[in-house]
């Protein structure tokens, strides 16, 4: 599949999870509004276009670690948010699931 990044932007991106955040496991768990899972859904958007072509599992621990300086996160951890930060990045390079 062609990377999402390359036809979709940020904000399409935006949309799609604003509308369907609420579907995922973690979210509905956690009972957290919308405001707090974008940051983890654009970190992992913009990850996924950073690291194109590499597989998650090779660029997660760089990617907790990232998240400490990322600008957007706001106080959450990145266990907080990984879940969701994997979800955006399964979108974009195409291996999203409705059930994980």
């Amino acid at each position: 599949m062609a990377d999402r990044s390359d036809a979709y932007g940020w904000d399409e991106e935006d949309a799609y999870w604003t509308a369907n955040y609420r579907n995922r496991p973690y979210a509905s768990t956690n009972r957290q509004d919308y405001g707090y899972y974008r940051p983890a859904y654009r970190y992992g958007y913009e990850a996924a276009g950073r690291y194109k072509g590499r597989k998650w599992e090779d660029v997660e621990s760089d990617l907790s670690r990232s998240w400490k300086t990322y600008e957007h996160r706001g106080t959450s951890t990145w266990e907080q948010m990984k879940e969701a930060v994997r979800d955006a990045w399964d979108r974009v390079t195409g291996k999203h699931t409705v059930s994980r």
